[in-house]
């Protein structure tokens, strides 16, 4: 009886384990097509790049490997470093700035609750939905003293336009790109946090007398920490990997804008006026080191000002 009622109980477990073991192997088979495509074209890239940012290849001595050779020479290369600090310049100005106009720009619409915020919305965000380099050539119009609007205008009062494009000028206009370009996308992360918080929260604060101002500064951005935290990772990242603005405009500057203007335009370069692809992939890969360093930093200090572990 013992032996009847055991197996009469292992037939349907067995069951249900191969019935598990299925629908893994069917999982398996709907992810596998991602999982070759992002083999493909991600990790073996990246392999491959790693790869060459091991050796070095002259004409003299041909290729050979050297270890972190490149590296060292990397972190100690005077126009790598000269770029670091511009980028790093740029975070100071620019992660403040950006911020600063998407919280402004999504508490307000958050209070209004007419059609004008809707339409508001769109227009905030439609710098997003236009591709960097158009936004880049269209801005590299505005600033051109010849053929952009300051020209005309200045010229009214019998005025110079000034010259956005100068060496002198060239940092503020660049803000002023990237701040148009990303503010409305971080403007919709922030409103949408907003939006999820309790309205019950604002009645009680008002009964309690809170005004406006209190209850933006004391429970709307508190509440909305996290959001703020992940919008100022993007920014961070993307400012460390600025490449596209500086590039379209350099055309154009005048000189304003070297080659090794930030470490993207450094590896891009190298690889692609000078044919050093060994240590342009060296560049490229001690940059991705410092992001990776740059934002787990910031989100661990994040974390363990908030008590998270």
């Amino acid at each position: 009886m013992t032996s009847a009622a055991t197996l009469g109980t292992a037939a349907p477990r067995e069951r249900r384990v191969s019935g598990i073991q299925k629908r893994q192997r069917v999982g398996w088979l709907f992810i596998t097509p991602f999982l070759i495509i992002f083999a493909a074209f991600l990790v073996f890239p990246l392999a491959y790049a790693f790869g060459m940012s091991l050796f070095s290849s002259t004409l003299a001595t041909g290729t050979k490997f050297v270890g972190v050779d490149n590296y060292v020479k990397a972190f100690t290369d005077p126009l790598f470093l000269g770029g670091m600090g511009r980028v790093a310049l740029y975070g100071i100005v620019m992660i403040p700035a950006q911020l600063l106009v998407a919280l402004v720009a999504a508490l307000v619409l958050d209070t209004l609750a007419t059609r004008l915020a809707k339409v508001s919305r769109l227009l905030i965000f439609a710098p997003y939905a236009i591709p960097v380099v158009i936004g880049a050539l269209m801005w590299s119009f505005l600033y051109s003293p010849r053929f952009g609007p300051a020209g005309t205008i200045f010229g009214i009062f019998g005025m110079d336009a000034p010259n956005f494009l100068s060496s002198d000028s060239i940092f503020y206009s660049l803000v002023n790109i990237v701040t148009w370009q990303w503010a409305g996308y971080y403007m919709i992360v922030i409103y949408a946090a907003l939006r999820a918080i309790d309205p019950a929260l604002y009645e009680a604060a008002r009964i309690d007398g809170a005004t406006g101002w209190q209850i933006a500064t004391r429970i709307k951005i508190p509440m909305i920490s996290s959001s703020m935290t992940m919008v100022i990772t993007f920014a961070l990242i993307g400012t460390l990997q600025f490449f596209t603005e500086p590039t379209v405009l350099r055309s154009i500057a005048s000189g304003a804008l070297p080659p090794d203007y930030t470490p993207n335009m450094y590896a891009y370069a190298l690889a692609f006026s000078y044919s050093q692809f060994n240590y342009a992939s060296t560049i490229a890969f001690s940059l991705g080191i410092l992001v990776f360093i740059g934002s787990f930093g910031f989100l661990f200090l994040t974390r363990k000002q908030n008590g998270l572990k």
